[in-house]
């Protein structure tokens, strides 16, 4: 773009890692919303990339047309961001992605609209009389004003977020019923939805919506953004009833992450036990197998920085954007990541990439936690490590569905095992925490004992003593 054809008020980058200017006007808003990028056709091109991970699945943010980079205010339901491409080009990256063995779950934001949006149209941008626009409006009654048209109920009280309401049975219909939004983006061939601030979607509006996609597929699946546990939540006064087979079919592992975080932060072995079994006992099976399992995400500062890093608690995002990790830092915070990787493996659930984790991205939170992907910068050794603990999980079955034990719980390091009900094989995981090498033996525990057979995966083992370097592990797999 040349730069004469660039506007007074705006600032041409050419740095692909650069961080953008992220400044509120006097009224709290951010306007300078179109940093950051990437297309449908770019996913495509990385799609060998990708399988070279053992990735089966890409969950995306937002992809419906928006005004702001990050999508979560939408302007139409049924239109693929111009920025990223077209429907066709939607469609095409599910075909594309199916020859490699991955399927594509899209993000649907369906607790608000965008203000400037087909459906409100607030500031008149759409040819369509939005709700904002008349009381004749088809949308009007999808949206609660307190006096028209400038008061109106909105996610947070942001009013560029306009709330609409799930039951009102015309946007029911319009996004759960035949020929709906949902149907229409399964028939391009997206695998399921990662529902936005499910706590804030009814009851009857999650029922409708579980049996919509599940009358496409059986296989396809629903996944609710849940920060507490799913299980004992309680939002708005209601006991909420997830995961009972009518609504979600797996959350957003929250309380895990937060689990590793505090473990490789320090805290006791037992604890961090303690907080994992408690997931294991509150979930259905189903939903333990299946668990989103991360340790970065859009929304909170990416692993490598929280465990390498300063603490940005009480800081500024003129501090955030201003800090990258130093050399040492990024070191320490690398090793760490490669532990949280090893749990996030190798625990119940499905472990989930923020995309440039394993490149060695950084970055605290939003918009900083999510910078273009450092395509020729990336640290190899951490894409080779993701490649070696995704080799590693799909060498058993044990790891899709398999019962825990904890074996040893060191202030060092911890061993865990994998198993079937009938034990005759199992997948024994070590993992050091310390800065320093440990030795335990495979074979010294109640659970291994019984075991004649030892075949390492990973790591040096001298007959049945297993050596750990300092923020190492050791995969064992283990036979009657």
């Amino acid at each position: 773009l040349p730069h004469e054809n660039v506007p007074q008020d705006r600032v041409l980058r050419d740095d692909w890692g650069g961080t953008p200017w992220y400044r509120p006007d006097q009224n709290g808003h951010v306007w300078n919303n179109d940093y950051f990028g990437g297309d449908l056709e770019g996913i495509v091109q990385k799609l060998p990339y990708l399988e070279s991970l053992g990735v089966t699945c890409i969950y995306l943010n937002p992809i419906f047309e928006s005004h702001e980079n990050h999508r979560y205010n939408t302007a139409n339901y049924r239109q693929v961001d111009p920025l990223l491409g077209t429907n066709q080009d939607f469609a095409r990256l599910c075909k594309e992605a199916a020859r490699f063995g991955i399927s594509v779950i899209l993000d649907g934001v369906f607790s608000h609209t965008g203000a400037d949006s087909i459906y409100f149209n607030k500031f008149c941008r759409y040819d369509t009389v939005g709700a904002y626009n008349s009381p004749d409006s088809p949308y009007y009654k999808w949206y609660t004003f307190q006096q028209y048209p400038n008061s109106y109920e909105s996610w947070w009280g942001i009013d560029t977020l306009p709330n609409v309401n799930e039951n009102q049975p015309e946007y029911t219909d319009y996004i759960c019923g035949r020929d709906g939004v949902l149907e229409y983006w399964m028939s391009l061939g997206a695998a399921g939805f990662r529902l936005d601030v499910a706590d804030e979607l009814p009851d009857a509006f999650l029922e409708r919506l579980h049996d919509c996609v599940k009358r496409a597929d059986g296989e396809h699946v629903v996944i609710g953004e849940v920060w507490e546990d799913a299980t004992t939540k309680e939002a708005y006064g209601v006991r909420r009833r997830y995961l009972l087979g009518a609504q979600l079919d797996s959350v957003m592992n929250y309380p895990f992450r937060t689990a590793i975080m505090q473990y490789l932060g320090g805290c006791s072995p037992y604890d961090f036990r303690c907080q994992i079994m408690t997931i294991l006992e509150n979930y259905p099976k189903c939903a333990v197998d299946v668990l989103m399992n991360f340790v970065s995400t859009h929304d909170i500062e990416r692993a490598i920085t929280v465990l390498g890093g300063e603490s940005s608690a009480g800081k500024s995002k003129d501090w955030a954007a201003e800090r990258r990790l130093n050399p040492q830092q990024y070191e320490l915070g690398k090793k760490k990541l490669k532990c949280a990787m090893v749990l996030q493996f190798f625990l119940p659930g499905v472990p989930s990439i923020y995309y440039g984790d394993e490149a060695g991205l950084d970055g605290y939170g939003d918009p900083f936690n999510r910078r273009c992907y450092p395509w020729g910068h990336e640290d190899q050794d951490l894409i080779e490590f993701t490649r070696t603990l995704s080799h590693i999980r799909h060498l058993s079955k044990v790891f899709v569905d398999g019962d825990l034990k904890f074996l040893t719980l060191d202030d060092d390091y911890i061993v865990f095992a994998r198993y079937r009900k009938h034990r005759r094989k199992a997948m024994v995981i070590a993992l050091n925490r310390s800065d320093h090498e440990v030795h335990f033996g495979v074979d010294k525990t109640p659970f291994t004992d019984r075991y004649t057979m030892f075949d390492v995966i990973h790591g040096d083992i001298q007959g049945n003593d297993v050596k750990l370097p300092p923020y190492g592990f050791a995969a064992v797999k283990v036979e009657l």
